[in-house]
């Protein structure tokens, strides 16, 4: 072989090299820009992340005095708390990786079971209607409903939405399914819960492409059979008496306002920067089940308006970054479904920390990450793995 022969094998060979070369690297790379589509919304698991945390320490600062007196054990509601928190983070992970597309065909029997669950507890449920124990576990069917009509009504909204406008198909169907939840839950009664879900739904219909006007009329006739069933009706008298003393908790400063009038000298007391982690005094018996729904008074009282300010701002956060994520999906049933889940969190934080302040009259309502509650905590991180599951597809669907 002459050696002219012999340089263009070699050349060949060096070209082959090359492309080898370049093909693996080719490899290499397209499997880093793979992870990079598939990894989800970062800014938004940090926003989780930081209010689950701040939220567990809270509650632990919060819970110990009245847990230590009534439970004899300082740390009770935190272990539970924090034991719930592991058991939602791996499930809001496993829904990460879940194709949220499969909410779809999941919409009608998970309604189905969110009505048995709302009868079966009105039987069960013993003197608190609103429980229904396995022994082991302990949980409330009304955090089940509410994620139930979220995925039913994005289910609904997509399939239907070039009739929604129409009353026979975009309006009667969803307001009936919401009229019997609401119906259910105040059998209970459930009134903040009934209020939110109707809040939600309302709201879901409206983004979903509902008349407006029709959507008027039906929120306003909601909001009628719930005064009537408060004002004119023996079913929750305890409402009633929350609203008389709304205005004016020190009225009644020893009985029906205490409650309202401790959270107000609470958040007072807190000043610009706080008493400090850990050194509140009205946790010390004087605000009643202060690791519940009025947990931001101690926020307020420990971590002072710059404390509060940040957890609202994270709040705030989370619902803008939700709204971000939901409206870069690519299928209406993403968009409709994250943004439900989104206004949920938000919702129900502005109601609770609108009861704290005094802005609203006492609802019952639960500070979302902060308040003690292994079923809302394990349903909202599960809601939180949805949504970043909507953000993991739509990158995946984007880079397609």
């Amino acid at each position: 072989m002459d050696s002219a022969g012999v340089r263009s094998g070699e050349s060949r060979a060096e070209s082959s090299a090359e492309k080898k070369e370049q093909s693996l690297l080719q490899g290499v790379l397209d499997i880093f820009r793979r992870k990079e589509r598939e990894r989800v919304d970062i800014p938004f698991l940090l926003i989780v992340a930081a209010l689950l945390v701040i939220g567990l320490i809270m509650l632990l600062s919060a819970s110990y005095p009245y847990a230590r007196y009534y439970r004899d054990n300082s740390y009770v509601f935190f272990t539970s708390q924090l034991l719930f928190a592991v058991f939602g983070t791996g499930f809001a992970f496993m829904m990460s990786r879940f194709d949220y597309h499969h909410w779809h065909r999941l919409a009608i029997p998970l309604l189905v079971v969110a009505f048995a669950l709302l009868i079966l507890v009105l039987f069960i449920g013993g003197d608190n209607k609103r429980l229904i124990s396995l022994g082991f576990i302990t949980f409330q069917p009304s955090e089940i409903a509410k994620f139930a009509l979220i995925v039913f009504l994005a289910d609904y909204v997509s399939r239907h939405f070039k009739n929604m406008r129409s009353m026979l198909v975009g309006f009667l169907p969803p307001i009936l399914v919401l009229g019997g939840i609401v119906a259910l839950l105040m059998q209970q009664p459930h009134l903040s819960c009934s209020v939110i879900v109707a809040m939600i739904a309302i709201s879901m219909l409206y983004i979903g492409g509902m008349n407006g006007k029709v959507l008027i009329v039906g929120g306003l006739i909601i909001a009628g059979i719930l005064l009537y069933l408060v004002f004119f009706t023996g079913a929750i008298d305890y409402a009633k008496d929350r609203l008389a003393y709304w205005l004016d908790p020190f009225s009644d400063l020893q009985g029906k306002g205490w409650q309202t009038a401790q959270s107000l000298y609470a958040i007072g007391s807190g000043g610009l920067f706080g008493q400090g982690l850990g050194n509140s005094r009205q946790k010390h018996l004087y605000l009643p089940e202060p690791q519940n729904d009025f947990i931001f008074a101690i926020v307020c009282e420990e971590l002072g308006f710059v404390g509060a300010v940040l957890v609202v701002a994270l709040f705030a956060l989370l619902v803008w970054r939700g709204f971000v994520i939901a409206s870069r999906s690519n299928h209406r049933f993403g968009r409709i479904l994250g943004i439900g889940l989104t206004i949920q969190v938000g919702l129900q934080a502005l109601l609770n920390i609108g009861v704290v302040t005094g802005a609203l009259p006492n609802t019952g309502i639960s500070l979302p990450f902060f308040s003690s509650g292994g079923t809302s905590l394990v349903m909202l991180l599960m809601q939180m793995g949805i949504i970043l599951s909507i953000s993991r597809t739509s990158r995946i669907e984007k880079a397609t």
